[in-house]
């Protein structure tokens, strides 16, 4: 497979800016919903107490995944303003455009990053 053309480099940075401007904007639209649940339980059931907490948890999970993505998405950027974005971190093999267009922030090859999953 051959490096990475200045244009795919381009077309993968603006995706990656796109793709950190979004994170960002959900993570700031998600905050509240991980505020301390407090509910008057004389006007309000326990289920619904119930519901609410899962909700407040479900928001931080998810949270916390759209933070776990946006280091990873910085990660890409920093690799591409050096130079090195396209190629596994691993192995230094080139890592297929078909998977950068799919997942840019990725920094592994399929390969290296099916080798990290593999349960011993």
């Amino acid at each position: 497979m051959a490096p990475l053309t200045d244009k795919q480099l381009e077309h993968f940075q603006a995706n990656l800016e796109s793709l950190r401007e979004e994170l960002d904007h959900l993570l700031a639209i998600s905050s509240q919903a991980t505020d301390v649940v407090i509910l008057d339980q004389s006007r309000v059931g326990r289920l619904s107490r119930m519901d609410a907490i899962q909700q407040q948890q479900m928001s931080q999970a998810s949270r916390a995944a759209y933070r776990q993505r946006l280091l990873a998405v910085d990660r890409a950027l920093a690799l591409l303003s050096e130079g090195e974005y396209g190629w596994c971190v691993t192995c230094g093999e080139d890592i297929d455009p078909r998977r950068l267009e799919i997942q840019p922030e990725s920094v592994l090859c399929v390969s290296c990053q099916q080798l990290t999953e593999t349960v011993v």
